[in-house]
């Protein structure tokens, strides 16, 4: 039998079907999913403009024109400036929303840095899902958010290194890296049902009472 309470956090390259993969994961284990939720959530606790809160969703702060190259911690130095204090107020909002989640219920958790976040909360399980960029930019292309191959791939190079920039900047670890996570997936290599089975059975081997 599962807790009450776990959580299976989900990080993703663009176009590599991991929120999908999350959506499916939530729906047989019957718990909650917190993607977008989690942003709206987030920004109405924080009395933030939702509008303003998705535009730097993910995205690390700005200095000097260009995304800081490191990993500066939990939170970054308050010297640096406004841009960062901004970025910062609505990482700290995220941050806030997704103890209070992991307090109160099972759910699955897209993004977001969401491993690192909860990496002393217990019951959490942090999953990484890519996939070739040919596979990435024929899923872009299939939910008709790019026209062609190529503009596909040139979206998800780019996302995903605002993706890498958010999460090497408020983490100490590397997005994508293996030691990072608990189970990666190439999701070009199995159907996502499948990828859901082998981790719905592990959730089970790790947390079952």
């Amino acid at each position: 039998m599962l807790p009450e309470k776990y959580v299976i956090t989900i990080g993703r390259s663009f176009g590599s079907g991991g929120r999908q993969l999350g959506q499916l994961l939530a729906r047989r284990l019957g718990i909650g999913f917190y993607d977008k939720k989690l942003l709206v959530e987030s920004a109405r606790k924080a009395g933030y403009n939702l509008e303003y809160f998705e535009k730097n969703d993910e995205r690390a702060p700005r200095i000097m024109g260009s995304v800081v190259p490191f990993a500066m911690g939990f939170y970054p130095m308050s010297w640096i400036g406004d841009s960062v204090s901004g970025s910062d107020s609505i990482y700290k909002a995220q941050c806030e929303y997704m103890h209070e989640l992991a307090g109160k219920e099972a759910c699955v958790i897209v993004g977001r840095s969401a491993d690192y976040v909860l990496r002393d909360v217990e019951n959490v399980i942090n999953i990484f899902v890519h996939a070739p960029a040919d596979e990435c930019a024929r899923r872009i292309v299939g939910r008709l958010e790019c026209k062609s191959i190529d503009e596909a791939k040139v979206l998800a190079e780019r996302t995903n290194k605002l993706r890498a920039n958010f999460y090497n900047f408020y983490t100490d670890k590397r997005w994508g890296a293996a030691e990072s996570y608990d189970l990666t997936f190439d999701s070009s290599l199995l159907p996502l049902e499948e990828i859901a089975d082998i981790i719905i059975d592990y959730v089970h081997r790790r947390l079952d009472k």
